[in-house]
């Protein structure tokens, strides 16, 4: 994603797999795939770790008419060059049956040093996720509403969930991507620093130590971009539409507006431990918007769309400073009301049992908005 450092600019990414039509498998076809979406789109299609999986990255976008814009560029791009070779792109952060053994690992050297160093678990990592660059150039203030952000992942983890499926059984998860995720190191929720001074620190340690290689494979799901002058949302799992991907860049860049306008007012948060964080992220990957849910502020468990309603609460003056209120907050609206991605999965295959049928519906849906 190109720097720009003026505002709240907005860029996002998103992961996607390549299946085969008659058999709905995966297939390891993004050699095939990426110079077709290329020639189109240019370095806006990358590769990803495994040959059956792309991804898109998007310039920097100043407004969610923007970020719709490319979004809908980007898949229709895809959904072409996939087509052009009779296979399907499919928006789900786990495919409902195929093995990981039957993958294969992208030849590209960053890929095949992960899997040197991360063997099984870079095997199996046939997982897509959705994250939201929102440009924030000071990376002192940018950490410094750190420990405000945090609190709120666990509503956009429920918005996002999108992978209920895993192996060809029901995992009982709205986001078993995040179960997944949750094994390698450093992932999941964020712990706090008292400074930048002290991250910096921490990440020159576990540098020294071999923990990482660098800063970039520290994988939070809130972290400040090593490459782009932003903060990084990584909570996300790939959303089957494009309206669900607006839906959380929007509420990811009016929660960073909403935290820097309270750190600057030097407003007080709640200091929330990382171990209730953890707790409260579980929840969110384990029941979505279909269970209780923690509100991490109050210590409290609440109703899925109570704590929804609670998010939207705190951010609707910076949404509605950005004019992204009504599209938001109809697009949430419309999330709650209907489900979110895990939540349409399960109604298919229990309306079908057909684990066929419901890779059929991943596929349409993620055309929706788009051909």
């Amino acid at each position: 994603m190109p720097t720009d450092t003026t505002g709240f600019t907005l860029g996002i990414e998103e992961e996607y797999l390549i299946v085969d039509p008659e058999t709905r498998e995966l297939d390891s076809a993004a050699a095939r795939v990426l110079p077709r979406a290329q020639r189109v789109l240019g370095e806006q299609i990358q590769p990803e770790l495994q040959l059956s999986q792309v991804e898109s990255v998007s310039p920097v976008c100043h407004s969610l008419a923007e970020i719709r814009q490319s979004l809908i560029q980007q898949r229709r791009s895809l959904i072409e060059a996939t087509a052009a070779i009779d296979k399907k792109l499919a928006a789900t952060a786990t495919h409902p049956f195929s093995h990981w053994s039957g993958q294969q690992v992208h030849p590209k050297e960053r890929y095949q040093s992960l899997l040197r160093e991360f063997r099984q678990l870079a095997r199996e990592q046939g997982i897509q996720g959705c994250h939201v660059h929102v440009g924030f150039p000071d990376p002192e203030r940018a950490h410094a509403i750190f420990s405000r952000l945090r609190g709120w992942l666990t509503p956009l983890l429920a918005l996002t969930a999108n992978s209920p499926f895993w192996l060809g059984e029901d995992s009982g998860y709205a986001s078993f991507r995040t179960e997944v995720w949750m094994r390698w190191p450093l992932s999941g929720p964020p712990p706090v620093f008292a400074s930048l001074e002290e991250y910096r620190e921490l990440v020159q340690s576990l540098v020294a130590v071999k923990g990482i290689e660098d800063a970039t494979k520290i994988y939070w799901d809130l972290r400040l971009s090593e490459r782009y002058p932003t903060i990084e949302f990584r909570v996300a799992d790939v959303c089957l539409t494009v309206d669900e991907a607006v839906m959380m860049a929007g509420l990811a860049r009016a929660l960073v507006r909403t935290c820097d306008e309270q750190a600057q007012q030097d407003m007080p948060f709640t200091h929330i431990h990382q171990e209730l964080l953890r707790a409260a992220h579980w929840r969110a990957a384990r029941y979505g918007l279909d269970g209780e849910l923690v509100d991490v502020h109050t210590r409290e468990v609440v109703s899925a769309p109570e704590l929804v309603e609670r998010l939207m609460t705190l951010v609707r003056p910076a949404l509605e400073a950005e004019g992204d209120w009504e599209e938001v907050s109809a697009l949430v609206q419309q999330t709650v009301q209907q489900g979110n991605g895990a939540s349409r999965q399960r109604a298919v295959y229990q309306r079908t049992g057909d684990m066929l049928a419901l890779v059929d519906f991943i596929v349409s849906e993620t055309t929706r908005g788009v051909l």
